[in-house]
């Protein structure tokens, strides 16, 4: 394996809760309002020091996209996803963008997200869809 170079961000970060990576600054969050698996994720117009898997399509709540789950480049922890390309017109502002779950990152703070088992959440994309 070569030499792992990283992209270190200034300002308030996102970052692996696994291995403290910066992923994302605040300022890039597009919404707050999308849900995975795991409860609450955050879209980000821009994120770094991730690798994609490959290429899928999946239904989601608003509808078929193309997206790419995103991983941690250090500690290899997937971390989220990003939108390849969406189907339905009014997804589109998805393109281009990644979904970052609140449960496998830590937040400008410091602070973790913890899973509430209580409450299932089915799908990855905004509640107020």
């Amino acid at each position: 394996m070569g030499r792992l170079f990283l992209v270190n961000l200034e300002g308030k970060i996102y970052s692996c809760k696994h291995c403290h990576t910066h992923l994302a600054l605040c300022d890039s969050i597009v919404s707050k309002s999308f849900h995975c698996r795991h409860g609450k994720a955050y879209l980000f117009s821009k994120v770094v020091n991730v690798t994609l898997g490959p290429k899928e399509e999946r239904m989601m709540m608003t509808g078929l996209h193309t997206v790419a789950d995103i991983f941690c480049v250090k500690c290899g922890s997937i971390v989220g996803w990003t939108y390849e390309t969406a189907k339905e017109k009014s997804q589109k502002y998805k393109e281009g963008k990644s979904v970052l779950e609140r449960f496998k990152i830590s937040g400008p703070d410091g602070t973790n997200y913890w899973v509430n088992h209580e409450a299932h959440v089915s799908g990855s994309d905004p509640e107020d869809v």
